[in-house]
């Protein structure tokens, strides 16, 4: 697939050098030379990155690359901003403004590319089920006929022509599979596997090793080596892709944390910091040979503020620097959580061993003299970056291995939570079993003698009532009224066993039927008559008989607290909320303290006195429990003098254990 990127530059040096170079690596470069000419292109089509410089004729590039990030799908498009290592400020400025990457000028054309690419890489989405391939050869012809039968196969090619090139490019692409020849310029194919191998994020990519040796010992060296397969290059096309589909058919794939570890083969950034600008000069020219990006800082200070924005794999530090000393910037840099795992090597003129120790205890994790060779230096700045990568990897495989203890210790604890939960319901259930069984038993035994009190009170009543005095009369009222009592608590508290017993058999249900009904046996029994209003199709999918009980109780309450209210008012009626249909049956009688209503469906619990309004406080415990019943819910709302409403649902398509 080919990329497109936006070259914006003044410099038609720099444009043409950039056009060469992104067009040898499969990019499709667009060149612009100002700011107007970037915005007409952006304009015209699909972008996939930008190099964007500073300072252009017509505009500043921050301020061009704040407009970037303004247009439609601009905030995710990469930007790489070039500019003169001079103005520390411009880069500073253009990060914080958005910019992926900054690169400062002279340029290593071949980083940039680089770095363009992974920048692609880690924006583009995953395309599912397209597998990657690096293909290493010198041979442009080989490279190419291998190309198309890769491609043919439905793979995705990138080309390199040498091992440091592909290595390179493994580390920015990280592809699925790697075929390389045995005999390269420069690093010849097994060294490239041997580096793959050493590499914690690469490791475990598979590697072919093409050859055209015919010799015996071929195979073994290429095994050795660490290839996963062996394939002489006379071989016919359709077996090398079948040697590749065996050995990506074995890999263990990439991990979802693999991007937590970076690769040592990729781009590296290095922030150098002294007050010398020859050293830092000379210093930089040789780092940027090896595929490192050299980001100049002359003061602590300036370094401070550029570890801000910038990420850096590796800070270079002098010690003895004007203003802010390199030991003082040294222990502020290992202060900060975010950055003090970098690695940071002093350097000093210094040949003294108390300016070694100094560096070291301020924080850094190696010391070496600016008197040694540059080759020494990186030599040390490659062992600083392969042991971050080595911890970077341990820490992530510990952190993994303490995820998935985690999580097992979870599944533990909710298996025992919901063991323990099942066995407390099923003491719950049956606990509420027999306390209801007891309950009946009782209800039923204290019927009998309840009668025999109940009978025999009333016949001394009658028959020797006008024997008694005035006290012992009293009296004898006050049994055949208890006795009365006695025997309404326990027919409410038989109907609460029952209907916490009750099969219950669904149907759809007029509620307005049940409600009229109860309505019309209230005018029967009482001389009380409220206005009572009931709402047309009120239906529910329930158990009549049970939604009878429900309504006998609730109405009735209505009827009873509205009876000293001049003008008595009672609604049956439902309403549409979101979660459903809400029944309700509101009055303008006594009312309650909201307070309270949490006491109301509590068995006994009432909120008005026996002289004012009789009752067990049984009714609304039955109501709570036929409703739950049917997988609703009840509650109430009022207010003392202005009336109560009592709401409840009954949900539909419910399946409800008898």
């Amino acid at each position: 697939m080919s990329y497109s990127v936006l070259v914006v530059d003044d410099s038609l040096t720099v444009r043409m050098d950039l056009v060469d170079a992104f067009r040898a690596a499969g990019f499709r470069p667009l060149p612009c030379a100002t700011a107007a000419d970037a915005r007409a292109t952006l304009a015209t089509g699909a972008v996939d990155v930008i190099i964007l410089d500073v300072l252009l004729p017509d505009a500043n590039g921050v301020d061009l690359l704040r407009e970037i990030r303004g247009l439609p799908g601009g905030a995710d498009l990469p930007v790489l901003m070039l500019s003169s290592e001079a103005e520390v400020y411009d880069r500073i400025r253009g990060l914080q403004t958005g910019a992926d990457e900054y690169v400062g000028k002279p340029y290593d054309a071949a980083y940039v590319v680089s770095k363009a690419q992974e920048l692609v890489r880690s924006r583009r989405d995953a395309v599912e089920g397209v597998v990657t391939i690096l293909m290493i050869d010198d041979s442009a012809t080989f490279r190419e006929a291998l190309r198309a039968a890769l491609e043919e196969a439905g793979y995705a090619v990138l080309t390199a022509a040498t091992g440091e090139d592909g290595l390179r490019l493994a580390g920015v692409q990280r592809p699925d599979a790697i075929v390389v020849d045995g005999v390269l310029p420069g690093i010849d194919g097994p060294t490239v596997i041997r580096r793959v191998r050493l590499d914690a994020v690469l490791r475990d990519v598979p590697c072919l090793l093409l050859t055209a040796s015919e010799g015996q010992d071929t195979e073994l060296r290429a095994l050795d080596a660490g290839a996963d397969a062996f394939v002489r290059k006379e071989e016919d096309p359709a077996v090398i892709l079948a040697r590749l589909g065996a050995a990506l058919r074995r890999s263990t794939g990439r991990t979802p944390t693999a991007d937590q570890t970076r690769s040592l083969l990729g781009l590296k950034k290095i922030l150098a910091v002294d007050d010398s600008t020859t050293y830092l000069q000379a210093l930089a020219d040789a780092m940027k040979g090896e595929g490192y990006d050299v980001i100049l800082a002359r003061s602590g200070e300036e370094a401070i503020e550029l570890l801000a924005v910038q990420p850096v794999d590796c800070i270079l530090l002098d010690l003895m620097m004007p203003g802010m000393s390199g030991q003082e910037t040294c222990e502020r840099i290992k202060a900060a959580p975010i950055v003090r795992d970098i690695p940071l090597i002093m350097l000093t003129a210094l040949e003294d061993r108390n300016a070694m120790i100094e560096g070291l205890v301020a924080g850094a994790d190696d010391y070496i003299s600016k008197s040694s060779e540059l080759e020494v230096l990186k030599a040390r700045v490659r062992a600083q970056i392969r042991r971050k990568q080595f911890e970077d990897e341990n820490r992530r495989i510990r952190e993994e291995l303490l995820r998935k203890e985690l999580e097992a210790v979870e599944a533990r604890a909710a298996r025992q939570l919901a063991e323990t939960r099942a066995r407390l319901v099923d003491e719950l259930e049956r606990k509420n079993r027999e306390l209801e069984a007891f309950s009946y038993s009782v209800s039923h035994d204290l019927r009998a003698p309840l009668r025999a009190i109940d009978g025999f009170s009333r016949v001394v009543l009658e028959d020797f009532g006008a024997q008694l005095e005035g006290k012992g009369l009293d009296y004898l009222r006050r049994v055949c009224a208890a006795a009365q009592r006695m025997g309404e608590l326990i027919d409410d508290l038989l109907e609460l066993s029952r209907v916490g017993r009750a099969e219950i058999r669904r149907t759809r249900i007029s509620l307005s039927d049940i409600a009229a009904a109860v309505t019309a046996d209230l005018r029967k029994r009482t001389d009380h008559d409220a206005a009572v209003e009931i709402e047309m199709e009120l239906t529910a999918d329930a158990d009549s008989r049970l939604m009878r009980v429900v309504l006998d109780n609730l109405i009735g309450n209505s009827w009873k607290f509205t009876a000293r209210v001049p003008e008595p008012r009672i609604r049956i009626g439902s309403e549409r909320r979101e979660n459903g249909q809400v029944f309700f049956v509101r009055d303008n009688g006594a009312g309650f303290d909201m307070a309270f209503a949490e006491k109301l469906f509590r068995p006994f619990q009432r909120l008005h006195s026996e002289s004012e309004f009789p009752g067990t406080g049984i009714g609304l415990a039955t109501v709570h429990r036929i409703v739950d019943r049917h997988g609703g819910r009840v509650w109430a709302e009022g207010a003392v003098g202005q009336g109560a409403t009592f709401y409840f649902t009954v949900p539909r398509q419910l399946t409800v254990d008898s």
